[in-house]
């Protein structure tokens, strides 16, 4: 029992070694692989020196349909050494689509809404203000689609002030 309380006074003791929001804002783009939107607008608010708030914004579109999603993620941000970061926390998505199958003529159109969260990493670099991040986004979807399931990874650039 004592192993046990030992292990959980560590691990709260390293949740609370918190990294640090470097800037308040921070501005660019996100650019995703699998089965996730795309290349999105992304933007970070920073709440306070150990959470924020993400908002990106993404457009699809092609000779056989068109959508764009829009994503909200609040995150907890801890360090892993100077200048990394990793950071996780709940996600939501809403969107819309609509498609035209050009080989059949059939199509379809609908909303979304996703529930899930966001996990990675990223690094702040000192002379220039950029960050670089990789993560990932896996959400549970709602509506009439048949991606009730997406996931893949993300890299994103900001320019941060």
């Amino acid at each position: 029992m004592k192993k046990q309380f030992a292990t959980l006074i560590i691990c709260l003791i390293s949740l609370a070694a918190y990294g640090q929001v470097k800037n308040q804002h921070a501005i660019g783009g996100r650019l995703g692989a699998g089965n996730t939107f795309g290349s999105q607008v992304s933007y970070q608010y920073g709440l306070s020196n150990y959470n924020r708030i993400e908002v990106d914004m993404g457009f699809n579109s092609n000779s056989d349909g068109n959508g764009f999603i829009l994503s909200g993620v609040y995150q907890w941000v801890w360090a892993i050494e100077s200048g990394f970061n990793w950071y996780a926390g709940p996600a939501a998505s809403l969107g819309s689509w609509s498609y035209k199958n050009s080989y059949t003529g059939d199509g379809g159109s609908g909303a979304y809404l996703g529930i899930g969260g966001q996990i990675g990493a990223e690094y702040n670099f000192e002379e220039v203000p950029i960050n670089l991040s990789l993560d990932t986004m896996p959400q549970i979807g709602f509506g009439p689609t048949d991606e009730n399931f997406t996931m893949g990874l993300s890299i994103g650039v900001r320019y941060t002030f």
